[in-house]
């Protein structure tokens, strides 16, 4: 008798928690398909924005934005060794696993690690000298602290789906109300999929239950993956 195969696990990057991981404007306006000249005059929310710099990047073009996380409210030197630490992790992991990479939007590996040292650095220092002007305020979903359309757009990137095998349904589910409770237009989300670029199993169900509360959802292509799987993401909007 054959003994069965055994198969191997599937690929995917192995995070323990949540990773402090920041990206660019640059970036965002990749994966978001934001104009970053529409800005100007915006009234913008960055969720579990991490070490981002949009924020920053975003007010010196005449945004108002604000950013929010769990870890905000400790002091920058701590936010710069979770930096250290969760960097470190991510990066190693993707150099171990670049089948789940893709070139599109970056070079290389140490093309896209620059442009991420960058935002971090570019936040530090943002973060130190506005956090006591309430740029940076710590929070998380599925409850902000925030009035019903309090923003013009609501942006997410890198938490919903992506962390599916912590976060259940119930929670996903809750934490999009929350986004399109606060947002007077618009809830982008980035990406669509997990850690092993799969898409994420429950995204219909999770669909047709916002549609039943009267939130439309669209799933939107962009012009940008780096992880596989993350050339899309999912628009939000009050029916």
């Amino acid at each position: 008798m054959n003994a069965a195969p055994v198969l191997a696990p599937p690929l995917e990057l192995e995070v323990p928690s949540v990773a402090f991981f920041g990206r660019t404007l640059a970036e965002y306006a990749q994966f978001f398909s934001l104009d970053v000249d529409a800005l100007d005059g915006l009234s913008v929310l960055d969720v579990a924005a991490g070490p981002s710099s949009f924020t920053a990047e975003a007010c010196r073009r005449g945004a108002d934005a604000v950013a929010v996380d769990p870890l905000y409210g400790c002091t920058p030197e701590a936010l710069a060794t979770h930096v250290q630490i969760d960097y470190r992790r991510m990066l190693k992991q993707m150099r171990e696993k670049p089948e789940l990479l893709r070139f599109r939007s970056f070079r290389s590996i140490d093309d896209a690690e620059a442009s991420r040292r960058s935002a971090a650095e570019r936040f530090l220092a943002d973060y130190e000298q506005h956090f006591v002007h309430n740029r940076y305020l710590g929070a998380a979903l599925p409850q902000l602290p925030f009035l019903d359309g309090a923003f013009d757009l609501v942006l997410c990137a890198h938490l919903l789906f992506v962390y599916a095998k912590r976060f259940g349904f119930e929670f996903h589910l809750e934490a999009c109300r929350e986004l399109v409770r606060v947002s007077r237009n618009e809830v982008r989300i980035h990406p669509v999929v997990g850690l092993g670029g799969k898409r994420y199993a429950e995204l219909d169900q999770l669909r047709s239950a916002l549609s039943e509360e009267g939130i439309a959802s669209e799933i939107v292509e962009v012009d940008y993956e780096f992880f596989k799987g993350s050339d899309s993401m999912l628009v939000l909007r009050r029916q």
